[in-house]
């Protein structure tokens, strides 16, 4: 390894304790939703744990936290590492915070072994990755590769009733010792540990995945209406039935999308009838789809499947169909430059590992819009996430930190 320098892995899995507790559940996971009092909570521990070491800290107007170890170089545009804090509703404790934390881990690892880089390197914690309390996700990552907050942010309204705008303001308010940067900046490149969220590297017993890069997804809202009618006395050749010309669809599309094509991602998430009586007809059938593919032509080509699908479906029931697209984010190939420098740290450091493609979105999809972006995916134990099962071996947090540090000294030369 570099100058003989490592991580310190029980000060790691420490912190990773530390930080469960705040919004910890009764059944070990984690509770900590973007901009709530405990998602502060967790800001200004890790803002006060950077004062005490000397780092600089800023926020900036969407409340990504950013702690700054100088370079040589202050002028040259910085190294960003890191991920996000906030939760699930039930989440578990490591998605996100594994990697701001493996991140903070490194530069106090720097800082004491005395490793002066050439340019400055900076944790940054994102605001909002999950977009469970506020949709969409990313977006403090989002924002700040746009260098701007979309005019209708601050209106939106929470889960729990509570406004973006407001929160926002008590976030930025809740943590006057960070000095207040514009949004954007230049990057020199970003890196990300994160844990997989999936099974393949467990299953395959690889501690390191490297992700070159991360599936496009695309929300469809699917509305087929029909007439409500009798339950009892309308016959099956005067029924105008929504809800059968959507099952028909989605039987036809669940055997054909994913089974025809083992790149790409079906899902329902949501059904809805209305009016939605025991005993009628439905008039109206309402469903969500997520579709996902690393291919953006595959993921037109999905599309106009779908619609022509459910079109046919509502044609034979005598209904009719409207699509609403509601969210579409194109897919991301990370630079293979950021892949080498991963791969030879890797080998540097004895860590098998494995190329896959994130089929979840995280930040460094809209970093890597403005500067070269990577990830290192990390096991977690049966694939699961998004859980409060969640959980990765201390094994396998030592061994992405310590990728991160080796690639962190690589990337932050001159």
């Amino acid at each position: 390894m570099t100058a003989d320098i490592d991580i310190n892995g029980a000060r790691l899995l420490g912190r990773l304790d530390q930080f469960a507790e705040i919004g910890a559940t009764a059944r070990g996971g984690v509770n900590r939703q973007a901009l709530t009092e405990l998602d502060r909570e967790a800001r200004s521990l890790l803002a006060g744990l950077a004062a005490t070491r000397g780092f600089a800290v800023f926020q900036d107007p969407v409340a990504n936290l950013f702690i700054r170890r100088s370079g040589r170089d202050d002028r040259a545009p910085p190294l960003l590492i890191g991920s996000h804090l906030d939760s699930q509703p039930a989440g578990g404790r490591f998605d996100g915070a594994l990697g701001t934390l493996s991140a903070f881990e490194v530069l106090e690892s720097l800082e004491d072994a005395g490793i002066e880089t050439d340019r400055a390197i900076e944790v940054v914690a994102w605001t909002n990755e999950e977009g469970c309390r506020f949709a969409p996700g990313c977006m403090g990552s989002s924002a700040f590769s746009a260098r701007a907050i979309p005019a209708e942010w601050p209106d939106f309204v929470a889960t729990d009733g509570a406004v973006f705008g407001d929160e926002l303001r008590e976030t930025l308010e809740a943590l006057p010792q960070a000095a207040m940067r514009d949004l954007g900046m230049p990057v020199h490149a970003y890196l990300e540990v994160h844990i997989e969220q999936g099974p393949s590297l467990e299953k395959d017993d690889i501690p390191i995945g490297i992700v070159t890069g991360i599936q496009g997804t695309r929300w469809l809202q699917v509305n087929v209406s029909g007439q409500t009618a009798h339950a009892g006395t309308t016959a099956l050749s005067y029924r105008r039935d929504p809800l059968r010309a959507m099952i028909s669809a989605l039987d036809t599309l669940y055997s054909t999308v994913m089974p025809q094509d083992e790149s790409a991602r079906f899902t329902i998430g949501r059904i809805e009838v209305e009016p939605g009586a025991i005993n009628a007809i439905p008039a109206l059938a309402r469903c969500t789809i997520d579709i996902r593919h690393p291919d953006p032509l595959a993921i037109n080509r999905l599309n106009v499947t779908i619609e022509q699908c459910f079109r046919e479906r509502a044609e034979a029931q005598r209904c009719e169909v409207l699509f609403k697209r509601s969210f579409d984010m194109p897919p991301a190939t990370f630079p293979e430059k950021l892949l080498t420098v991963l791969e030879r740290a890797a080998e540097g450091t004895g860590l098998a590992t494995k190329r896959m493609v994130s089929g979840a979105f995280h930040d460094a999809l809209f970093v890597n819009r403005i500067a070269p972006s990577a990830m290192i995916f990390v096991p977690c134990r049966d694939g699961l996430s998004h859980n409060e099962a969640e959980y990765t071996a201390p094994g396998h947090v030592v061994s992405g930190a310590r990728l991160l540090l080796q690639s962190t000294i690589e990337l932050a030369k001159g």
